[in-house]
Parts: C-alpha cells; sequence; structure tokens
C-alpha cells in the first residue's frame, strides 16, 4: 500500500506513525522543510512547496502511489486533491471547492444558514461595497468577533474584550482585514467552553473521535495572543469534564447535516476529515469554525487513541465504505503539551539549536517547526516539539507530558498547566456560572 503523505509538522508525524502501524504501508513523504520523524517512517520523501502541483505529481506517478493523505491545510487551499485526482490517485481531504468549509469562514456560515443547520451565531459578511454597513452591524451584537474570511493559521480571529474594546477599534480591524482578504465575517460573540470533535467521513458516514480541548493562548491561566495550539487533553470516557454526552451528539448531528449539505451544493462527496471547532454555551452548542483536516495538536490526542488500522480506514473512506468500518478508540485520556521557541508566537527566535536529552520512556514526542540539518536540530520558529502523555486518568497523561518537556534543552518555553486540576476546574466553573 503505496501512500503520500503531505505535511511537514507534528499533525503529520503522528499521522505517519499510525499509517505506518499498517505492516503493508509504505510511507512517500512531501514536506517543505525535512521533519526528522516523518523522515525516519518515510522509503522516500521529496523536499518542495505545497504550491508546486506539478512536482507533486510527478513525485506520486514515479512511486505509483495508491492514495495520499493531506495533512495541512495549505496544499488543500492550493488545490492538491484536484490535482491528484487528474493522475488517478484518490485522497483523504477534500478538493479545493469542499475545502472552502475552511478556507471561507462565510462559505461555512451561509452553507448553515441555506441548509437550516443550528449551530450558526448572528452574523454578516461584509468586502468592500458593503462596509459601510458594519458599523450599524456591530449595534445589533453585544459583543463582537472579527474572522478574515480566509486562512489565517489560527491567529487571525480578533474578539472585543480579549484584542479590542471599542466598536471603532473593531472597524480599523475590519479595514486591516480588507487590505489582504476579499471579505470579513463580523460575528456575535459567545460565552462558553470551546472543544474541538474531529469527524472522519466518506461524505455519507461521519464517525466521531473522541473529542478534545485545545489551549490557544500563549502563557498560562489563558492569557497572551493566540497560537496554532499550546498543547490539548481529551480524557478516557471520551467526554470532556463540562460536556455530556447529548453534547457531543448534538455537535456529531451538525457535522452530519453539514456534510449532506456539502453533497447538496457541490454535487460531491466530502472524504477527509470534518474537524468542528465547537461552544457550549447557554444556548446549547454553537459552531465556531470547521477545518478541513486534522487538528494539531488534536491529532495527537485522537489518533494515539485508534484501535482500528488507520490505513484501512483511509481504504473505505476513498471506496466509501466506511460504515463497514468499526472505528474504535483506547478508553485512555491524553495529555499534550508544546515546546515553543522563546517569543512565539509575536516574535519568535529562529534558527535556534535544541538537543534532546532521554525522553520520558511513557511519552510520545512528535517533531513539528524544526528542521534536521546534519545530526542537529533547529527550530524554525513556530511550534517546535510536542509532548503526549497517555494515561489512565489526566492526572497520569498530565505528569508523563509534564516531565517529558524538560528533556528540550534551549531557549524554549511551554505552558504548565495545560490538563491540569486547577485549569480544568475552572472550565467546568465556567459552564455552571451560565448553565445554573
Amino acid at each position: 500500500m503505496k501512500i503520500l503523505l503531505m505535511g511537514n509538522g507534528a499533525r503529520e508525524h503522528v499521522i505517519a506513525e499510525s499509517l505506518k502501524k499498517n505492516k503493508d504501508a509504505l510511507l512517500y513523504s512531501f514536506m517543505k522543510s525535512r521533519n526528522p520523524g516523518i523522515a525516519s517512517l518515510s522509503k522516500e520523501i521529496c523536499m518542495g512547496s505545497y504550491s508546486d502541483l506539478d512536482a507533486i505529481k510527478k513525485f506520486a506517478r514515479k512511486n505509483e502511489i495508491d492514495f495520499a493523505f493531506v495533512g495541512p491545510e495549505e496544499p488543500l487551499s492550493f488545490g492538491v486533491v484536484d490535482s491528484l485526482i487528474e493522475i488517478g490517485v484518490p485522497s483523504i481531504g477534500p478538493t479545493r471547492l469542499m475545502a472552502r468549509l475552511e478556507t471561507s469562514k462565510s462559505f461555512t456560515r451561509e452553507l448553515l444558514k441555506k441548509y437550516k443547520i443550528e449551530g450558526n451565531p448572528k452574523f454578516r459578511a461584509f468586502n468592500q461595497e458593503n462596509f459601510n454597513e458594519i458599523k450599524y452591524f456591530f449595534n445589533e451584537l453585544e459583543g463582537i468577533v472579527i474572522k478574515p474570511d480566509g486562512l489565517t493559521s489560527g491567529k487571525g480571529v480578533k474578539v472585543q474584550g480579549d484584542h479590542f474594546d471599542t466598536k471603532d477599534e473593531a472597524l480599523d480591524y475590519c479595514k486591516e482585514v480588507l487590505e489582504t482578504h476579499k471579505a470579513v465575517v463580523v460575528e456575535e460573540k459567545l460565552d462558553g467552553e470551546e472543544f474541538s470533535l474531529q469527524c472522519l467521513t466518506d461524505g455519507k458516514t461521519v464517525i466521531a473521535t473522541p473529542p478534545v480541548q485545545d489551549h490557544k493562548r500563549a502563557y498560562e491561566n489563558d492569557e497572551g495572543s493566540n497560537t496554532g495550539g499550546m498543547g490539548s487533553y481529551s480524557c478516557e470516557n471520551h467526554l470532556l469534564p463540562f460536556l455530556k454526552k447529548g453534547h457531543i451528539d448534538k455537535a456529531l448531528g451538525i457535522t452530519q447535516k453539514v456534510a449532506d449539505a456539502i453533497y447538496r451544493e457541490t454535487g460531491l462527496y466530502y472524504k477527509g476529515v470534518m474537524y468542528g471547532g465547537f461552544i457550549l454555551t447557554k444556548k446549547g452548542i454553537k459552531l465556531l469554525e470547521y477545518n478541513a483536516r486534522f487538528g494539531d495538536p488534536e491529532a495527537m490526542n485522537v489518533l494515539n487513541l485508534l484501535k482500528t488500522d488507520l490505513a484501512s480506514i483511509c481504504y473505505a473512506m476513498n471506496v466509501q465504505k466506511l460504515s463497514t468500518i468499526k472505528v474504535e478508540f483506547e478508553k485512555k485520556a491524553t495529555v499534550c503539551k508544546y515546546v515553543v521557541p522563546e517569543g512565539y508566537p509575536d516574535n519568535p527566535i529562529k534558527n535556534e539549536k535544541i538537543e534532546i536529552t532521554k525522553v520520558h520512556k511513557k511519552a510520545k514526542m512528535y517533531y513539528a517547526s524544526v528542521e534536521q540539518r546534519g545530526n542537529e536540530i533547529y527550530m524554525t520558529g513556530s511550534r517546535a516539539i510536542a509532548f503526549l502523555g497517555i494515561g489512565n486518568n489526566l492526572d497520569e497523561a498530565e505528569n508523563i507530558a509534564e516531565d517529558s518537556v524538560y528533556c528540550i534543552k534551549g531557549r524554549v518555553f511551554h505552558r504548565k498547566d495545560i490538563g491540569t486540576k486547577a485549569l480544568i476546574e475552572k472550565r467546568v466553573n465556567h459552564v455552571k456560572s451560565f448553565s445554573a
């Protein structure tokens, strides 16, 4: 089974590891920087830009690839799946048209509105032509959220009270967004607790993986700028401390309806990962956004619990027989913590060497934004290395993850509070404050 993996981060490292659990899997990896973990699992690697679709097709043809697994959003936005379909290579990942689920915030909001799918907050999309109407829409909202209509690596969303205070500041940011994006989406601010529900789908059947909670803020106690995610946790009962099964069922139901709506809208079946970012509010479950791939770090939480062979799941997705596969997950807790360069995310140091000493024997380590040069590892400016602890409960998993990060020597830091009782209690109390 010859598999083309695209991507060079920790998410792709854990995908590679999971695919290689199938003894027949041969991995061919296309990366824009050399991830040593992925390279060690690959039969062959090719370095290049994700926008170089001809180079990707050439690499796939040469190695007679059976199917591709697209890890990050960047190649999806360039239409890599469309290009691979042209040469007869199916992919885990949507075509460019369907990837708008992630690449266009307005597409997703309008899709839910058109097909009367629950979960939308109050919203409107604006461009240069109707820009003057934004200030009037502000008056309809108690709190304001502004989202560029396009990819921003998880760092473009700004929330009133966190990133700006006044409506004038909100208007200024909308102007700034429209200098680089065709549209900006303005939404009502939702108060609640966020969670990630990553689902596998062949366009008809939708299967949920265990829910995960990510931590976007750079510093402890949820302070500092937004990041791509400083760490995450999942629980052994496949819920979260503030969630009930009914909440998960509701989120899964929304995703199923969205998958159906995509087919009705495009005439194409979405095959890949539909990762919903949801929030539990006093009005129930609301949708924040969709991503068209696994989350990073959330992929590390769920794929390490997957008991079913991932390569076989991928095959079933491609031939639209996901309903025939029993997808099972270990009843374990996980905690992931990222080691990042000093100054991240606003002004990270780059090209700094790090040293890795003995890793905790129970921990999993995944290379992210690093580059191997000879026998040395250098940080490239974003999240560097992720450590995952797996345990019978959150305490056990958190202790393993926290002990592990100290094997990295260099100019780095991490969030010590992810997965701890104090932070989780804060989340639970927050939900109690609006659900009592």
